[in-house]
């Protein structure tokens, strides 16, 4: 019988934080060598190094939607191709919605790490690519089969024994509009797979594998043990809570997302079976990535402080229906894939909040608000994209207000695109942004204020493209706190051709047009009237709240 390897706590610490570091390498890797400012501006990427058995050892800052769910990518590789389909050098390329869960932009990129000819772990990254030659620029708005959202990649390899396949680079390029940039950040993403495989073997080189393997599975064990001690503190029982989005993109009726969250000892279970099913418009996902919104959920609840790991999920369960809204299968479409999800992890806050309440927070204002121009550039003759999420308010907690213009919990440390770059990279303006005055939900911790993006077209023509989301269920507050504002879009404000709309597709611009855009609030937590006249006071100075809500919301003149 051989003995376990035990290992002293400072050992295992810098096992840990070496693992943590080697992944943010990658990312940083990753961002330095993309081509396009979706990825190097607003990093909307993420990357995890995980062990032989598919397991995060590390995971950089990143898209929290992606929480867990890039190890998906080697497991079902794995699965098709067998343990022997890993072969030094090599690197892979996937993006099918059904089996990653997310949509056909984001690609993930992925190789075996080997040590002596010895597969010891993974290195894995996943960006958003700007265009994989969907039916319109970008990604449509409207689309009602996988088939119009762009190029769709089983697990292939893009790189062979270390040597990179040219017939698949070409392939990529010629499906996608932006044909040179798309090449460069599928160069990026795999400098970034060889930055995480050397960092891997130069840890095993300077500690051994053994030692390596003990404190992986240290680390692992008392992530579990924190993670199930949390748990257990939480009433049993069983707790729901629904909501919907305003429609999917094609139609009128609202979609239901629904679930219960079940507490049994150190064991959660969320339950998605009742969700409606998937949707002719483009608001369903792949199964994968609704476990992830389930584990995004479960960590705002539940040790946010620790860093995900491969012990830190093991007392969840999230239960999925095939067919349903959060668990797409072919043919539906899925370019809006995180819509209903970052409804979903507001849901399972809600549902929580009774028993949670130091925990539980305000909803935030809900979704990514994507807005996409397109056109030609009158000044190089060459097509121009600038497609990007919108900040918003998030839901204020107990003790806290909310936070005013961040991006939503779906996107993480995803940052909006600078003015600077915007105007010297596309032809427009910017001519107004700034924090969108009472947005936020009313309450004794008021919640985060949206923002007004005022855009101003410089080119002839240009196409507007819009998905803005959660004006029919706004973000909603807890403990007597109110409601939030819903977002609005006006084309060509305060005119005689002034025109209101949330979802548009390939919308008509010309030289001078004027794009407002107004996003949500979080919602309040806490009774209006308990708030401190003082931060009220702060408040109107600081153009969050007008004068006459302060007087009427809060009593407070």
């Amino acid at each position: 019988m051989t003995a376990v390897r035990t290992l002293d706590p400072i050992t295992t610490e810098i096992v840990r934080s070496a693992f943590s570091a080697a992944a943010d390498e990658m990312n940083a890797t990753l961002i330095r060598s993309a081509y396009t400012p979706i990825i190097y501006e607003m990093k909307d990427c993420s990357v995890a190094l995980l062990d032989a058995d598919h397991r995060v050892l590390g995971q950089s800052a990143g898209l929290p939607i992606f929480l867990g769910n890039l190890e998906i990518c080697t497991r079902l590789t794995e699965e098709m191709y067998g343990r022997e389909g890993w072969q030094p050098g090599d690197v892979w390329i996937m993006n099918d919605s059904y089996l990653t869960g997310t949509h056909l932009n984001d690609m993930t990129v992925f190789g075996p790490i080997f040590v002596d000819d010895e597969l010891v772990g993974f290195a894995a990254c996943r960006a958003h690519w700007l265009d994989v030659g969907a039916k319109d620029p970008g990604g449509p708005m409207d689309s009602t089969e996988i088939y119009q959202e762009g190029i769709r990649l089983g697990p292939m390899k893009v790189v062979d024994g270390g040597v990179q396949r040219r017939d698949v680079a070409d392939l990529l390029g010629r499906n996608s509009r932006f044909s040179y940039p798309a090449v460069g950040d599928l160069g990026a993403q795999i400098a970034c797979v060889r930055t995480g495989q050397r960092r891997l073997e130069a840890i095993i080189a300077k500690y051994g594998k053994e030692t390596i393997d003990a404190a992986r599975d240290e680390i692992f064990a008392q992530t579990e043990r924190f993670e199930r001690a949390a748990v257990a503190a939480i009433p049993d029982g069983v707790y729901r809570a629904e909501g919907s989005l305003d429609n999917d993109g094609n139609g009128t009726d609202p979609c239901w997302v629904r679930l219960t969250v079940e507490i049994r000892g150190d064991e959660m279970t969320i339950d998605l079976t009742e969700t409606d099913d998937a949707k002719h418009g483009p608001v369903n996902c792949g199964e994968a990535q609704a476990i992830s919104a389930c584990r995004v959920a479960y960590k705002l609840l539940i040790n946010p402080g620790n860093p995900p790991n491969g012990g830190a999920f093991r007392p969840l369960t999230v239960e999925v229906r095939r067919g349903s809204m959060l668990g797409a299968e072919e043919p539906y479409p899925c370019q809006w894939y995180f819509t209903p999800l970052g409804l979903l992890i507001d849901l399972v806050v809600k549902a929580l909040a009774d028993v949670l309440p130091d925990q539980a927070a305000g909803a935030s204002y809900g979704d990514s608000m994507v807005i996409g121009i397109t056109g030609i550039d009158h000044r190089n003759g060459r097509p121009w994209l600038d497609l990007e999420p919108t900040v918003g308010g998030w839901g204020a907690w107990r003790g806290s207000d909310g936070e005013d213009g961040l991006i939503n919990n779906v996107n993480g440390s995803l940052k909006d695109l600078p003015i600077e770059v915007l105007e010297t990279k596309f032809p427009m303006r910017m001519t107004e942004y700034a924090f969108r005055t009472d947005s936020g939900g009313a309450g004794r911790w008021r919640g985060g204020n949206g923002i007004v993006r005022e855009y101003t077209i410089d080119c002839p023509e240009a196409q507007l493209f819009l998905w803005f989301e959660r004006s029919v269920t706004p973000a909603w507050g807890l403990a007597g706190g109110g409601d939030a504002t819903p977002p609005v879009v006006v084309v060509n404000p305060n005119t005689g051709h002034e025109r209101r709309m949330l979802k548009a597709s390939r919308v008509a611009l010309v030289r001078g047009d004027v794009i407002r855009t107004m996003t949500g609030g979080g919602g309040g937590f806490g009774e209006p009237r308990e708030r401190d006249p003082e931060d009220v006071r702060r408040d109107v100075r600081n153009r969050h709240v007008t004068p006459e809500a302060a007087r009427d919301v809060y009593g407070v003149e």
